[in-house]
């Protein structure tokens, strides 16, 4: 197991951390009182800051303008992002837009990387994942309505999608859509198209109410229609009908980015928790840090803090040097115990603040919010626990 880090990964994680802590955390009481595009020109100057301090992309290979790090590396930088809100996004890998890098960089066509890839990695664009559909179970990735059929050399799309995170002002999607719908193999019917957003028959309906807030921008989640939507077949990414394939390529190491941003966000919900409680007086000189219910939550969140560290960069030191297939067990194992504990620690640092939690003068509320979906999103709980009791059965048979 890799526990050591690398001078010089240690240089840029303090150099991430003192860019977030100077120029991000001022600006999140403004994120979160207003909507995402009012913010964006201020992001936008901070995006052109963290490139002129050569910290931009750190996902991404050197040639593509990134900072060339390995899995594992990126994810103690995805932990130190993910204690902003819009820590990844300034940095410019946030999801989707991490994942439909990777596989435009792994299965795109040199007009694609040109057309779609190269804008996306400087950050002149957004993009968005299409997906999930209203009416069938999400978790069943097999199971798909939406239609891509061949017409002279075009594909006509058909279909319905909601949960497209980022659609809203995204320059292009990446479609799920059936090309052999009557294939007797169902790992096998579906394909991955690349759509423009302004192309005709693609329209976004609205942006999800997310227990409460719509959001914006990179920070909404779609319900979108095609409606003999027509893409040249020249939009194919990758091979005809390896659509599910790519999709659970891109799965693996997002699972690796989600735990890690996890982790990040129970570092800062953590911190928070303790200066509150150390500065909070129930009476005159009895802060709340002197009762042991307080002192119980606190050490249970930096136990379960630190086991969720080292079993995610565990399984991304195997993954870097195995590939994904050979982790399947430990990918599903981290993806519910650090979703559950990810839920864990911001229920106690938002009890530990009483009313002032609930409010957004701090971040909790928002990742109340948005991350309950941790344990619903890239596979539920139910889902990964079953897959992993399985595989771990199948050695007592």
């Amino acid at each position: 197991m890799v526990t050591h880090t690398p001078e010089k990964l240690q240089i840029v994680l303090k150099s991430i951390e003192d860019f977030l802590k100077q120029e991000i955390y001022p600006l999140e009481k403004m994120f979160l009182a207003q909507d995402f595009e009012n913010l964006l020109p201020q992001l936008e100057q901070k995006r052109q800051q963290v490139k002129d301090l050569g910290l931009w992309a750190p996902h991404l290979p050197e040639a593509y303008g990134g900072l060339g790090f390995r899995l594992i590396e990126f994810a103690k930088v995805s932990e130190v992002l993910g204690q902003s809100p819009m820590g990844h996004y300034v940095f410019n890998c946030q999801a989707p837009d991490v994942g439909n890098m990777e596989i435009l960089m792994h299965h795109g066509t040199d007009e694609q990387k040109e057309v779609f890839l190269k804008p996306l990695t400087q950050g002149q664009i957004r993009s968005c994942f299409a997906m999930t559909e209203p009416e069938h179970a999400g978790s069943n990735p097999t199971w798909l309505s939406t239609t891509a059929v061949k017409d002279g050399d075009d594909y006509v799309i058909n279909g319905h999608k909601w949960f497209t995170t980022g659609a809203d002002g995204a320059a292009f999607a990446i479609v799920m859509a059936l090309t052999d719908p009557n294939s007797d193999q169902p790992h096998q019917r579906a394909s991955q198209i690349i759509v423009p957003m302004d192309t005709p028959g693609f329209k976004i309906i609205k942006n999800l109410s997310v227990m409460g807030e719509s959001g914006s921008g990179n920070f909404s989640h779609a319900e979108v229609m095609f409606e003999d939507c027509r893409v040249p077949q020249i939009n194919l990414l990758g091979p005809e009908n390896a659509g599910f394939v790519l999709a659970q390529e891109r799965l693996g190491p997002g699972r690796i980015h989600h735990c890690m941003r996890w982790i990040g966000i129970c570092e800062r919900a953590f911190k928070l928790m303790c200066q509150h409680v150390v500065s909070r007086e129930l009476s005159p000189g009895k802060p709340l840090s002197s009762r042991q219910l307080i002192q119980s939550w606190i050490a249970e969140c930096r136990a379960e803090m630190n086991a969720s560290r080292l079993m995610v960069l565990d399984t991304a030191e195997k993954m870097d040097q195995h590939g994904a297939p050979a982790v399947r067990e430990e990918i599903s194992l981290i993806k519910f115990y650090v979703a559950d504990v990810l839920q864990k620690v911001l229920d106690r640092a938002i009890q530990a603040h009483g009313a002032l939690g609930m409010t957004d003068e701090t971040p909790l509320a928002f990742w109340y919010r948005h991350e309950r979906a941790a344990r619903i999103y890239d596979g539920t709980d139910e889902v990964h626990k079953v897959a992993a009791a399985k595989k771990i059965l199948k050695r007592y048979v």
